[in-house]
């Protein structure tokens, strides 16, 4: 490409990048300013006489090496942000998978089954009522670790929406399709991957992007408690410990930006395999 055809692509590319700063300029604003004025009042609160929370400006002096370097290994728990990030993630992924693999089963054996359905819907509705830190001390009694009692703790917290989303769809699949099933005399393998799973999709994916938040919250409430393992969880047990009330607030931070990120992802995902219609 000449120097003259360069110059000649520049001004599209800016223009191009201009607009769509432009596009965007009117959902930007609006959070950007809630989040500075969230900032100054809670700036504001923190130097009230008696205050005990940190300001934003407090948090920032206390934490700047971990916020500008979170990649330190000192060995042991003596980790920065990402690694505590890091091992909390790869739990969570585990333990998610199972999850989806289990749910989604039993959802369609349950969606297409009533007597099962019947049978198990009390005991399925009332597992799934209990909270996730009740599951830590039988998962601990049980499996006597606790890496293999977190991940527990991660799956049995996930599945119930994945589960009961899955079974909801198959029993609302319309009744037309299963007309052109008989008609077409499909085979189960043909009924099950031309119509059921297409029909319960939707459905599939809400549970799973609700799943996604509910392993990253049971992860957290998991470490919390189980003492000597990497992750975020047991950082903001041992920051609390420790009175470092700035980290405990800059993990939330992480806590909270990781976690919309997974459901943003899982969110792209949907939009990737669903069509058009289903979005």
């Amino acid at each position: 490409m000449t120097t003259v055809q360069r110059r000649a692509t520049m001004p599209s590319f800016d223009n191009s990048l201009i607009a769509r700063l432009q596009k965007q300029f009117p959902n930007i604003v609006p959070p950007a300013i809630a989040l500075i004025i969230f900032l100054i009042l809670w700036q504001l609160f923190s130097w009230l006489p008696g205050a005990t929370l940190p300001g934003p400006i407090q948090v920032i002096q206390d934490t700047w090496i971990l916020i500008f370097w979170p990649f330190y290994d000192r060995g042991g728990i003596d980790k920065g942000l990402f690694w505590q990030i890091w091992a909390s993630l790869q739990r969570v992924a585990i333990s998610y998978t199972l999850a989806a693999i289990v749910g989604i089963g039993l959802g369609i054996l349950i969606g297409v089954n009533k007597t099962m359905s019947k049978a198990l819907d009390p005991l399925f509705q009332l597992l799934r009522t209990v909270p996730p830190l009740a599951w830590v001390p039988i998962s601990l009694a049980a499996l006597r670790q606790n890496e293999p009692a977190a991940l527990f703790v991660i799956f049995i917290t996930a599945i119930w929406p994945i589960l009961i989303n899955t079974a909801v769809g198959v029993t609302q699949i319309p009744q037309d399709y299963n007309n052109v099933a008989k008609v077409l005399q499909l085979s189960k393998k043909e009924y099950f991957f031309n119509i059921l799973i297409p029909a319960a999709l939707p459905y599939i994916f809400t549970g799973l992007r609700i799943a996604i938040g509910l392993a990253w919250l049971a992860i957290i409430a998991a470490e919390i408690v189980m003492s000597g393992i990497v992750g975020i969880g047991f950082f903001i047990w041992n920051a609390y410990q420790n009175n470092a009330i700035s980290e405990v607030i800059l993990a939330l931070v992480y806590i909270g930006v990781v976690g919309l990120i997974l459901d943003k992802l899982m969110a792209w995902v949907q939009t990737l395999i669903l069509p058009a219609e289903q979005k």
